[in-house]
């Protein structure tokens, strides 16, 4: 389950960007996962629970936003969400395709509130 070191390096960028202070203080953490990222998002945030359960995190929510497979046709120029693993081009059928996204496993923020709404 490669979701628990996902989860433990995610852990480690909070720790790294998030004021030190405010640790217990993380809301949420937003992601961008990719349709062919390989990653599970309901075992990932059962992991990242787990990892954060005895820490200063533990009521901070995963947030994630799922990417599309897209790919872009270098014959006609099309851009088009395809079924994963599909390379071909959605509108003339060749082959010549770039990924546009789809394989994207980003943290793409963290909030955290405000000392004093955590005390409101």
């Amino acid at each position: 389950m490669h979701e628990l070191s996902i989860a433990q390096n995610i852990v480690e960028i909070i720790q790294v960007h998030a004021p030190s202070t405010g640790l217990p203080l993380v809301n949420n953490v937003k992601l961008e996962i990719g349709e062919l990222a390989g990653v599970v998002p309901d075992s990932l945030e059962f992991c990242f629970e787990a990892t954060t359960e005895q820490t200063a995190m533990r009521n901070a929510i995963l947030v994630v936003e799922h990417v599309p497979f897209v790919v872009e046709c270098r014959k006609c120029g099309r851009v088009s969400t395809n079924d994963v693993g599909t390379f071909l081009c959605g509108g003339c059928g060749s082959d010549e395709t770039r990924m546009v996204s789809g394989n994207e496993l980003l943290v793409t923020a963290i909030e955290v509130l405000d000392e004093k709404e955590s005390t409101a």
